[in-house]
């Protein structure tokens, strides 16, 4: 049993430390289930919630998120069109984010699944230091994907 002012009471009855923590106003929480015997602490539980709101959401603005951003192309891209995407993915790079870069096939491109990965690793070059290969090509149904993400974030 601990009080509200983190002091140890020692080992009492349920009945005991209900009727302390009723004489303080205060709730009786058990803090520690599964020790043997349980661990119970007097407390207002409402401020206690409130605090431990507060910790988490403190906690969740520190963390920095990062998404997953995709970008799509044909494998029978024009230069130009493959530059401005490739600027793109350099945008979200620099914010942080990873990109899914993926070379959609139709129809009997399907036949000329080499060039999806010859178009994936001339990007790959064209955004040079800048990012890293997270996850390979690999073929997912009629896209060949690849991850990247910033070269920061690999350690």
């Amino acid at each position: 049993m601990i009080d509200e002012n983190g002091q140890m009471l020692g080992i009492m009855s349920a009945y005991e430390a209900r009727q302390l923590a009723e004489s303080k106003d205060l709730d009786l929480v058990k803090v520690a289930p599964d020790a043997k015997p349980p661990v119970c602490r007097i407390l207002d539980y409402g401020k206690y919630r409130y605090e431990q709101n507060k910790r988490e959401k403190e906690s969740k603005k520190n963390q920095a998120t990062t998404e997953i951003k995709e970008m799509r192309t044909s494998c029978r891209v024009q230069d130009h069109d493959l530059e401005v995407k490739v600027k793109n993915v350099q945008k979200f790079l620099s914010e942080g984010n990873r990109v899914k870069i993926s070379v959609r096939f139709r129809g009997r491109e399907l036949t000329y699944i080499e060039s999806g990965r010859e178009l994936l690793m001339r990007i790959k070059d064209m955004l040079g230091d800048t990012c890293v290969i997270d996850k390979e090509p690999k073929i997912e149904g009629r896209n060949y994907t690849m991850f990247v993400a910033p070269a920061a974030n690999i350690k």
